[in-house]
């Protein structure tokens, strides 16, 4: 094994002046450019086009939309399986370059054949006459980018590649067998190493062995007994890494909780943004393009964060980053909650208005939104990729991936939960309407409301009770912690 545990795309020993860096990095910084060209003007579209040419309802053309988000952010968890446990982070993206392509091919395909979708009609004026999609083409598509992939092969030679150390889930698994097995022992005082040395690997940190004082019957693990073997005594480093997986846990649930409120406003904001004037001037103005507001926001927000918030919050706190990732997301949290609350309101005032009601009025709800993708959104990603143990940082940027798909998915639920709580004989559910002005969504916009606000106090709990692994005044520094 190379030293600190990497490798170049050969698998041979690393040259630290052509591996890694700057240089290394570019190739990554184009491979999410282009990217996000191609998904996020797909998915901030995806409800129009459903609602629009697919003829679906208010609820079908936003569930759908999440189910499509839900499942496309919960395979990045298997992905991320596969590379910290067997194969390469490069590599694992190499792998999944042409299922990507493949999603976006037949989503072209499905939009551009007459026969895979109903005949064309307006479906805000002609409620009779629109025949809504079949089933069949319900069926969630991945997203994608072949280019991306093309992207991530050319920077091979210049990657920094992590030595994958076996399933990381395995060896959680094992700590809680073992500790189980033992429960009934008595814990020494001072635990030793079993089984493996530790000299010159990373369980020699000073973080690995630092044994906490918490969920301590988990270092019955640790005792040996006098029998061999993984599944019968387990080091204090991995007892500690899985120990840091369990104090995360509360967070990542009360977080994918607080996150559904943003998945309903991303979804319903572009089809309120449908009903109302998009006119500007002469100009046409599509609803998905009101996200250039919080997108151009996040943009100065962002410079402005690191050049000038930070320096001066670091001298009033203390904390490196001005503030710790945890105030940083629930920031982010409460900016979601105002925006349900202002989105309410909002929606009522259009159903009202007896002049159609200007775009822009939707301004406010998507800056907000802009507000808490600056906040939650990066600190959730710092968060999870700072607290994990070393060997599970694709894991951990995985977790948060896949926190956004399961609030996708309970988006989903929701909305059928209020469907069915608010149907009554022939009147259908808040949100079963064919037009937002035959539904209620004003009212559902106040139950995300109540449950963003529930989630938000759940949230701030369980963050007041962590316990940081590490220290948020200390700048940590590793040597080779690069991303490839």
């Amino acid at each position: 094994m190379a030293p600190g545990g990497f490798v170049d795309w050969r698998g041979n020993t690393i040259n630290k002046e052509v591996h890694g860096g700057v240089r290394a990095a570019w190739f990554l910084y184009v491979l999410t450019v282009v990217s996000n060209v191609a998904i996020i003007p797909n998915l901030l579209n995806l409800v129009s086009y459903l609602h629009g040419t697919m003829h679906m309802g208010v609820s079908g053309s936003a569930t759908t939309t999440t189910n499509v988000f839900g499942a496309t952010s919960g395979f990045a968890l298997i992905g991320a399986f596969l590379s910290d446990s067997y194969i390469t982070r490069s590599r694992t993206m190499l792998l999944f370059g042409p299922f990507m392509f493949l999603g976006y091919g037949l989503l072209a395909l499905q939009a551009y054949l007459p026969s895979l979708h109903p005949p064309p009609c307006n479906i805000e004026t002609e409620l009779n006459n629109c025949k809504e999609t079949n089933l069949t083409m319900k069926i969630p598509l991945s997203p994608a980018n072949g280019p991306a992939s093309l992207t991530v092969a050319a920077g091979l030679p210049f990657y920094r590649n992590q030595v994958p150390e076996g399933s990381p889930l395995t060896r959680i698994l094992q700590v809680l067998v073992v500790a189980f097995r033992n429960r009934k022992l008595e814990l020494p005082e001072k635990l030793e190493e079993a089984q493996e040395s530790c000299i010159g690997t990373r369980a020699c940190s000073v973080d690995a062995l630092s044994q906490t004082d918490n969920l301590k019957f988990l270092n019955k693990a640790c005792i040996n007994h006098g029998k061999n073997g993984d599944w019968s005594v387990c080091s204090v480093a991995k007892v500690e890494d899985t120990k840091i997986v369990l104090r995360v846990l509360p967070l990542f649930i009360s977080s994918m909780i607080s996150y559904i409120s943003n998945v309903i406003l991303f979804t319903f904001t572009v089809q309120q943004g449908g009903m109302t004037n998009t006119r500007l001037g002469k100009i046409h103005v599509s609803p998905a393009t009101l996200f250039i507001i919080p997108t151009t926001f996040q943009l100065i927000m962002l410079a402005v964060y690191d050049q000038f918030i930070v320096p001066f919050l670091r001298r009033r706190t203390g904390y490196v980053g001005g503030v710790t990732h945890l105030q940083r997301i629930g920031i982010g949290f409460a900016s979601m909650l105002l925006a349900s609350v202002i989105a309410a309101i909002v929606e009522k005032k259009r159903k009202e208005a007896v002049v159609q009601m200007s775009l822009f009025w939707l301004a406010p709800q998507f800056f907000l939104l802009g507000v808490a993708d600056v906040t939650s959104f990066t600190g959730l990603l710092e968060f999870f990729n700072s607290e994990a143990p070393r060997g599970m940082k694709s894991i951990a940027t995985a977790l948060f991936w896949c926190e956004l798909g399961l609030a996708s998915l309970m988006a989903t639920l929701l909305v059928e939960i209020v469907n069915s709580a608010t149907r009554h004989g022939h009147h259908g559910g808040w949100l079963e309407g064919t037009t937002l002005n035959s539904s209620h969504l004003d009212l559902f916009y106040w139950v995300v409301a109540v449950l963003g606000l529930l989630g938000f106090f759940n949230y701030l709990y369980w963050a007041k009770k962590y316990v940081y692994q590490h220290n948020p005044h200390i700048v940590e520094t590793y040597a080779d912690q690069d991303p490839l």
